[in-house]
């Protein structure tokens, strides 16, 4: 039988563990944490969000980091397979919105013990709190020598170790470097679905403020670059939240040129156009006509936005209705339609979802997940140059390129 050793026990490799002992190898998983799947039990805030019920095609156009490499192994192993394997195992999924799939039970912790029993069923042998310093390779075979200094054999090897975010859970970039010192090129790591800090400091008011149905838009210098519609949330340093997260990749890449001004617009009513708005306005101001208009936005906006929202457009919450002029009224309209942020940071990469950036795509067969540079040595799931947007897309994308890597790596 074929040894293959899977270094990392995240959500690419496992399946890559589970493949390539499907596939007939003896397969052995180190992972340098005390469990598995550690990072699979936080995504989605701890519910799992497996994958995306979307079209294929769709995946492609939610990996903006480098999602044609994936063409081959999404068709390889694509959603359908996924869902098809946590039915098998124990774990029945449902749909959301957005196309988003999660486990009935809402528990990410019932993903990970489906692939824990088909790991027992499929007899890998599965190593913990084993951290990998080196690789080497020598000819046909490779060797994986550990902190411990263990050594271990192998004819093939999946590294599948994860990006560097949220390194709590192991995921401290180690594969970055085994295979930069093999020769392997690693794109700069950049932080890829990460909340944001913004300048202003009134932002603490709205702490803990969650926000539907709204429309943020980001500008670089003056030029809107991306939008996105659905939920948002404030937080002490800045916003987040799933449009937020979808953005932030084209904003971490705006701000690394110093001299950019980034700025964010919410738009806060987006199914209204500015003249349905006002006419909105002048109904809810003629409702309580004899009250200060500091009560006459309650039924427009979250409470906890109105006297920010006043404070923005210039307006003395005191002030009785009918004494507001249009010139005033014209000025909480802009601030409803654009409440605006000046970006300065995203927050570190440490805190980011997705890692953007890692090994070049170039120096990797996508059919095959193979080294283009060493035999028998393959890549799987973050550690490799691909990111997505918030919706499965991301642990689809670790799921097929494991299942490929392991495959190959034990045919």
């Amino acid at each position: 039988m074929k040894k293959v050793i899977i270094i990392g026990a995240g959500a690419a490799g496992l399946m890559a563990a589970v493949s390539a002992a499907k596939a007939g190898a003896r397969v052995t998983v180190l992972e340098k944490m005390p469990s598995i799947g550690k990072k699979l039990l936080i995504t989605g805030k701890g519910r799992c969000n497996i994958t995306n019920s979307g079209a294929l095609e769709n995946f492609m156009e939610n990996m903006p980091g480098n999602g044609t490499f994936l063409y081959s192994a999404i068709h390889s192993f694509n959603n359908q397979d996924i869902i098809a394997f946590m039915n098998e195992h124990g774990v029945p999924t449902k749909l959301e919105r957005g196309g988003r799939v999660f486990p009935v039970s809402d528990k990410a912790a019932d993903v990970v013990k489906a692939f824990q029993k088909a790991l027992s069923e499929l007899k890998v042998e599965v190593l913990c709190q084993q951290t990998v310093k080196k690789i080497t390779s020598t000819g046909e075979t490779l060797e994986i020598v550990t902190a411990a200094e263990q050594r271990f054999a192998a004819d093939a090897i999946v590294l599948a170790t994860g990006g560097s975010s949220y390194p709590g859970t192991g995921s401290s970039g180690d594969g970055y470097n085994l295979a930069r010192e093999l020769g392997h090129t690693i794109v700069p790591l950049k932080p890829s679905l990460v909340p944001l800090e913004v300048a202003e400091d009134w932002i603490t008011d709205l702490q803990g403020l969650s926000l539907k149905n709204v429309t943020a838009a980001v500008s670089v210098n003056g030029v809107e670059v991306g939008s996105e519609f659905g939920e948002m949330l404030f937080t002490h340093f800045g916003v987040s939240g799933p449009i937020i997260l979808s953005l932030s990749k084209k904003i971490a890449e705006a701000l690394q040129n110093k001299r950019s001004t980034v700025l964010l617009k919410i738009n806060l009513k987006p199914a209204l156009t500015r003249e349905v708005l006002d006419k909105r306005l002048q109904r809810d101001f003629e409702k309580y006509s004899r009250k200060q208009v500091k009560n006459a936005l309650n039924d427009l906006l979250p409470n906890k936005l109105i006297d920010t929202v006043m404070d923005l457009a210039f307006l003395d919450p005191e002030k009785p209705i009918n004494q507001v002029t249009k010139e005033e009224r014209s000025r909480l309209l802009e601030v409803i339609t654009a409440l605006t942020f000046t970006i300065v940071r995203t927050r570190p990469l440490s805190e980011a979802i997705v890692t953007a950036g890692g090994i070049h795509i170039k120096e990797i067969n996508p059919k095959t997940m193979q080294s283009k540079l060493i035999q028998n040595l393959y890549f799987a799931g973050e550690v490799i140059d691909i990111d997505g947007y918030t919706g499965g897309y991301n642990l689809q994308a670790a799921f097929s390129t494991g299942f490929v890597a392991g495959k190959n790596a034990a045919d």
